[in-house]
C-alpha cells in the first residue's frame, strides 16, 4: 500500500499533461486569453478539471458564444486570473457549458 502512496505522489508531479508547456508557452497562452477577453463582450471563464488524459484547461466563452480553450496550471489559477481580471468563473462540472456555446458551433 504505501508504494502505491508513493508512486501516485511522484507521478502527479512530474507524469502532470500541465507539465509539458515551457513558461513561454503559458505567458503566450494567458496574452492570448487575456486578448480574447478584451476584444469580445461578456465573457466568462469555464474552468476543466485535470483529468488521466488531459490538462486542466480554461474555456473562455464570449456573449455571443464565441470561444476558446487553453490549457492552465490548475484550476485555482484559472479561478485566481479569472477573479483578478473581474469576470465570472465557473467550474464546468457544476455548471456545464452555456447554450450559447453550443449554438456558436452550429448545434443546439
Amino acid at each position: 500500500m504505501k508504494w502505491l502512496r508513493r508512486r501516485g505522489a511522484s507521478s502527479s508531479k512530474s507524469g502532470s499533461p500541465s507539465g509539458s508547456k515551457s513558461k513561454r508557452e503559458r505567458s503566450e497562452d494567458r496574452r492570448y486569453l487575456e486578448e480574447f477577453i478584451d476584444t469580445r463582450r461578456g465573457v466568462e471563464a469555464y474552468v476543466e478539471p485535470q483529468t488521466s488524459v488531459s490538462a486542466a484547461s480554461v474555456v473562455l466563452v464570449a456573449a455571443d458564444g464565441e470561444w476558446t480553450r487553453r490549457p492552465v496550471p490548475d484550476a485555482a489559477t484559472a479561478f485566481a486570473w479569472a477573479h483578478k481580471l473581474g469576470i465570472p468563473c465557473y467550474d464546468v462540472n457544476l455548471l456545464g457549458y452555456p447554450k450559447r456555446m453550443r449554438e456558436w458551433n452550429g448545434g443546439v
